[in-house]
């Protein structure tokens, strides 16, 4: 019989992203066994840690094969652990890892899967998923026939909370084949950045076609440094090649939740507003005040950016 739920372990070189943390806080409160499952190289040690923020047990899978994430061998051994141990529930953050995974995982155990969720409760004895829909203007509520029950969830959603649970570690065997090495890593070159990561961050300041190119980007850099924030772009000032794509927040880019969102010269597309409309503090700078922008947002400045981002920037110093 399906029992609890198990919470992927997003995790590179030994680090566990925060929105694993959430998850287990929030699968915590329903009430049943909650299991954090890694697979990597050295990742045991990670056990701890896990226990400490809600994982009852955490199963093991530790190889040379996972050093590096690898779909077609995480898919593998992920469904085999799911056919035999029979997960009640199986949430995943909206990573780029969660969103490679979940869904490949889905196909294998040949069960439903919500995916870009904001929310996740227990109504009733089943998980009850909140999700946008078209570009955020609605929200719908997904119900998962059958088990196991699958979602992805975003980040920044849920309170991390302590629990200092036990932990107690299973390993499990290999079944992962040569087969299911379909894909190789030839090399990982990360972007090294003393920034916070965008989709992770409580502080996000975005810059767009507003910005005019790389000097008005250096501006909001500088603000980004005193907020401690990332930064984030429209796809405008991405397209123009002010800023890498990696930067851009929207539909066909990032979605990000934080606290507060600053948005620099962006006039507030659809787009780019479904990546960011769940921000729970959202500030325009906009010098037309017909921007589409101000509609969702909290507090809104109508100038220049250049004239206005100088003087916060003064002040904040202050």
């Amino acid at each position: 019989m399906a029992k609890g739920t198990w919470v992927f372990v997003d995790q590179r070189d030994g680090k566990i992203r925060k929105v694993t943390f959430e998850l287990l806080a929030k699968a915590m409160s329903f009430g049943d066994e909650v299991t954090a499952v890694v697979m990597g190289k050295g990742v045991e040690g990670l056990a701890a840690d896990l226990g400490k923020y809600g994982a009852d047990k955490v199963l093991v899978v530790d190889d040379d094969k996972f050093a590096a994430y690898n779909t077609g061998a995480f898919a593998a051994q992920f469904a085999a652990m799911a056919k035999e141990l029979q997960p009640a529930a199986i949430l995943f953050g909206h990573t780029a890892m969660g969103k490679d995974l979940a869904p490949r995982l889905a196909q294998k155990l040949e069960a439903g899967l919500a995916t870009d969720c904001t929310a996740v409760d227990l109504e009733g004895g089943k998980l009850v998923f909140t999700r946008p829909v078209y570009a955020g203007k609605a929200f719908a509520k997904v119900v998962v026939e059958g088990e196991p029950v699958m979602g992805t969830i975003r980040a920044n959603i849920f309170d991390v909370v302590e629990a200092n649970k036990a932990g107690a570690v299973t390993k499990y065997d290999l079944k992962v084949t040569d087969a299911d090495l379909y894909q190789k890593v030839v090399e990982f070159i990360p972007m090294v950045s003393a920034r916070p990561e965008l989709t992770e961050a409580n502080f996000v300041v975005s810059g767009g076609r507003g910005a005019k190119g790389a000097e008005g980007f250096a501006m909001i850099e500088q603000l980004a440094d005193i907020f401690g924030a990332a930064v984030g772009a429209s796809r405008a000032a991405v397209d123009s090649g002010w800023i890498d794509n990696q930067f851009q927040v929207g539909q066909t880019g990032k979605v990000v939740n934080p606290v507060l969102y600053v948005a620099a010269g962006i006039s507030g597309a659809i787009q780019h507003i479904a990546g960011m409309s769940s921000s729970k503090n959202i500030v325009a700078i906009n010098k037309d005040p017909e921007a589409p922008i101000f509609a969702v947002t909290d507090f809104g400045v109508v100038g220049d950016m250049f004239q206005v981002i100088p003087a916060l920037i003064d002040e904040l110093k202050k």
